[in-house]
C-alpha cells in the first residue's frame, strides 16, 4: 500500500518567528500519533524560513522538510535563483515544481517543470509535480487533455526509477484558494487518469507505486472521505497548512480514513 503525503504549500506567509511558532505547534500537536500509521507530513515555508524550520524539524524524525520551488541549475549567473543542492543541504528532503501560480504568474511551462524535476531527482530529492486544467478548459470538456498532455510533459525523459519516486500533485486550478473543492469522485478518476497516463510513459509498476496527492481547498472537513477514493494518496494544502489545529486534523482525519484510527 502506498504510504500517504500531507503536505502543506504556505506560499507566501509567514516570517521566520511565525514558522518557527507553527511548526513547533504541530510538533506538539503530532507528538503522540502513532509514527507506523501516521502519514508522511511535509511543511513548506518560505525560502527565507527553511534553515530555522530544518533547525527544529530533526531531519528525518518525523516531519520532513519542503522547498516551494527550486532552478534546475547548480550554480552560476542565475541571480535570485535556488539550486537544488543549496536546498539539499539544508535538509529539504522535497520540491514543489509547476505549481498552478508558478505557471500562471511566473512563466512556468511544461519544459522547465521537467528541467526542474530532473535536477531534483538527480540529487536524490523527491519533486511534487503539480498539474490541473483552469475553469475555461474544465468548461470546456478539456479536462483529460490538459491533465494527461501536462504529465507527459512533465515527466519526459524520466526513468522508471525516477518515476515512481516522483510525487504528482492534482491540483485544478479552479478549486485552489477559492473555497471550491473538486468532488472526491471526481478527483479520484481524474487522478486514476493521471496513473494510467504513467503507465503508457512509464510502466504499470511504477504508476501503482507513484503517490498521487489532491490539492485545491482541502479542509479537515474534506480529507477522510478524499482519502477514501482508491487513487488518492494525499493532499498539498494551501490555506489549512498555515494554523496547526486544521493542518493537524487533516492529518488526523488521513489516518482515520486509512487505518480506522
Amino acid at each position: 500500500m502506498r504510504k500517504p503525503i500531507i503536505a502543506g504549500n504556505w506560499k507566501l506567509n509567514k516570517t521566520i518567528d511565525e514558522s518557527i511558532s507553527l511548526v513547533e505547534d504541530i510538533k506538539v500537536k503530532t507528538m503522540d500519533l502513532n509514527r507506523e500509521q501516521m502519514p508522511t507530513v511535509v511543511v513548506c515555508p518560505v525560502f527565507t524560513a527553511l534553515k530555522s524550520v530544518a533547525n527544529i524539524l530533526e531531519h528525518g524524525k518525523g516531519i520532513d522538510l519542503g522547498a516551494q520551488d527550486c532552478y534546475h541549475v547548480d550554480s552560476g549567473a542565475y541571480t535570485g535563483e535556488v539550486s537544488v543542492p543549496m536546498l539539499k543541504d539544508i535538509c529539504v528532503s522535497y520540491i514543489i515544481v509547476g505549481h498552478s501560480e508558478r505557471r500562471q504568474y511566473f512563466g512556468e511551462t511544461d519544459e522547465t517543470v521537467n528541467q526542474k524535476a530532473k535536477a531534483i531527482l538527480s540529487h536524490g530529492l523527491i519533486p511534487i509535480i503539480c498539474c490541473g486544467e483552469s475553469l475555461e478548459q474544465r468548461e470546456a470538456g478539456k479536462t483529460d487533455e490538459i491533465v494527461k498532455t501536462q504529465v507527459k510533459a512533465d515527466l519526459k525523459g524520466l526513468s522508471n526509477e525516477e518515476i515512481a519516486k516522483s510525487v504528482i500533485a492534482y491540483e485544478p486550478i479552479w478549486a485552489i484558494g477559492t473555497g471550491k473543492t473538486c468532488d472526491s469522485p471526481e478527483a479520484n478518476r481524474v487522478i486514476k487518469l493521471i496513473r494510467d497516463t504513467v503507465a503508457e510513459v512509464s510502466t504499470r509498476e511504477a504508476a501503482d507505486k507513484m503517490r498521487i496527492l489532491y490539492g485545491g481547498s482541502v479542509k479537515a472537513s474534506t480529507i477522510e472521505e478524499q482519502m477514501s477514493m482508491s487513487d488518492i494518496d494525499g493532499a498539498l494544502v494551501g490555506g489549512a497548512s498555515l494554523e496547526a489545529d486544521s493542518f493537524v486534523g487533516i492529518i488526523k482525519g488521513t489516518m482515520l480514513a486509512r487505518t480506522g484510527k
